[in-house]
Parts: C-alpha cells; structure tokens; sequence
C-alpha cells in the first residue's frame, strides 16, 4: 500500500468517525426534544459517515465510486429539506 492510498485511508476514517460522532449528538438532542431538525441532521450525519465507509471500501476493491456520491447527495437534501421544514413550521406557529 502506498503512503498516498494509506493517507487517504486515513483521513476517510477520520471523516466516516467524525460524522459519526455529529450523528449521535443530534440524535440525543433529538432523542431529549423530538425537534425534527435534529433528526434529519442526524439521519443526514449518518448517511455522510456510510458514504465516507463505503467509498473507502469501494476504493479497496478499484471499483467505480461515482454511485457512492448519491448518498452524499442525500444527505444535503435531507439537510436542505430540515431548514426549510424547520422555517415553514416556525412561520406557521406564529
């Protein structure tokens, strides 16, 4: 293994556990409040740290990693859907 590949390995692991870790804060923020931003942005934190896992997986095995970036892609609309649910609700309780 190359120190290049090695260093990559690296910083994907870090990334994957860092998501993580913001997974399971705002899941016990959600878990305490049962505010719905904060369980997007845990379902979204997770699907970083699955993407994160399996591109580094997918990378192991030189397979074509271009699928892998959809679940990124999820993850940004499902923090995208939790800010706009979050001011519509806020409007509406006014």
């Amino acid at each position: 293994m190359t120190t290049h590949l090695a260093a990559m390995f690296f910083v994907s692991g870090a990334l994957a556990a860092g998501y993580g870790v913001a997974a399971l804060f705002f899941f016990t923020f959600w878990r305490d409040t049962r505010d719905r931003l904060f369980g997007f942005f845990a379902a979204a934190f997770f699907l970083l740290a699955l993407q994160r896992m399996a591109l580094a997986w997918a990378l192991i095995d030189q397979r074509d990693t271009s699928m892998y970036y959809v679940l990124r892609l999820a993850a940004f609309v499902l923090i995208l859907i939790a800010i706009i649910d979050k001011n519509r609700t806020q409007r509406t309780d006014r």
